[in-house]
Order: C-alpha cells, then sequence, then structure tokens
C-alpha cells in the first residue's frame, strides 16, 4: 500500500466525536479513539494484506470499511481504525506519506516468513 493520509468522515462532524489531533477522534459516546486513513493498493496487494500486518503491529482493529461495496473492486480503499489513542498515535506516526508492505526473507532456520516493510 502507498500513499497512505489521513481522510475525513462525514461522521465526525457532529457533537459525538471530538477531534483529539492529527486526524484521531474521540468518539465521546463510548470513549473509543478514532481515525481514518485512505491508501492505495499497489500491483499484486489484495484488500487484506499488509493491512493485516499493520493492524497487528499497532494494535489496532478495522472498525469500519467506508465504501465497502467497491473495497474488493478498487486499488483506493479508506478504512477508519480504532484502538488505544498511543496506539493510533504511534501508526499514524510511523505511516503517514509512506509506503507499507510485505516481504518474505528466509532466517536461519531456512524458513520463509513475511515481514512488513514500512519506508
Amino acid at each position: 500500500m502507498k500513499n497512505i493520509q489521513r481522510a475525513t468522515l462525514d461522521k465526525y462532524n457532529n457533537s459525538k466525536y471530538e477531534l483529539i489531533e492529527n486526524g484521531i477522534y474521540l468518539n465521546k459516546d463510548d470513549q473509543n479513539y478514532f481515525i481514518a486513513l485512505t491508501y492505495e493498493l499497489e500491483k499484486n496487494e489484495d484488500s487484506q494484506y499488509p493491512l493485516e500486518d499493520i493492524l497487528d503491529k499497532f494494535y489496532l482493529h478495522v472498525s469500519d470499511f467506508i465504501n465497502e461495496d467497491s473495497f474488493h473492486n478498487s486499488k483506493n480503499v479508506t478504512v477508519e481504525l480504532g484502538g488505544d489513542l498511543e496506539d493510533l498515535q504511534n501508526a499514524t506516526n510511523s505511516l503517514i506519506g509512506k509506503r507499507a508492505y510485505n516481504s518474505e526473507y528466509q532466517a536461519e532456520d531456512g524458513k520463509l516468513y513475511v515481514k512488513l516493510i514500512i519506508e
């Protein structure tokens, strides 16, 4: 995935949400934090990876797929991620404006593993 950017969702424009910083919102009803990100899938990427590895690395979850009807048919994806404030801050600081992808490597034990690369 590349061209990772913050996205602004219309649903954040009401009194239920409070902007905390840099596109991170607090849902005041349930005290959960969210951010919407948009990115472009690269050739041979699907909607699951490397997103799944990013979720694992930063302890986040997908709380909403925006434009879900076109999610599996489009190279441009927008998702809302939820998690702890500190985890969302770490993710945005690490991802915005970057490229993230999976790379295979052979470990000393001779097995192939997949590693998340952010550059």
